[in-house]
């Protein structure tokens, strides 16, 4: 078999298309709670704390100005961006826990599914003997 009939084969099997189908969808899905944190959880967040944006906040660790903007200090030098590990950390929180209710979801709608009912047994030809003799004696 040659190695791109073996590739061909690999591609074209349902787990590849479900694994990329699920890569696609997952980074779309990562978008959609990176704006959720950035947008709308940092900002309360900051608020409920007084009035901090996080994403600013870091420790010159070059000598900077402590009242450069992110990029401009990191320009200047390394430094200690403890503020983007907190959004990063919150990030991962409100990731997890979305996951958690999905999976939790299709557990629930996996045992919900209800077990079909098994057929009944034929009935054994001795028995059906038996009934059309019992039926014959009562007339």
């Amino acid at each position: 078999m040659s190695f791109f009939s073996e590739f061909k084969e690999f591609a074209v099997k349902g787990n590849v298309m479900d694994l990329a189908i699920g890569v696609i969808i997952g980074a779309a899905f990562g978008k959609i709670v990176d704006s959720a944190v950035n947008d709308v959880f940092m900002p309360v967040i900051g608020k409920l704390v007084g009035g901090l944006d996080f994403s600013n906040h870091y420790i010159a660790l070059a000598g900077q100005a402590s009242n450069l903007p992110l990029a401009e200090a990191k320009k200047a030098g390394a430094v200690l961006a403890y503020g983007n590990f907190i959004t990063t950390l919150v990030y991962f929180v409100i990731l997890a826990f979305i996951i958690f209710l999905m999976v939790k979801q299709m557990n629930r709608l996996k045992r919900e599914a209800p077990a079909p009912a098994p057929a009944p047994a034929p009935t054994p030809e001795d028995v059906l003997l038996l009934r059309e003799i019992r039926d014959s004696l009562k007339r």
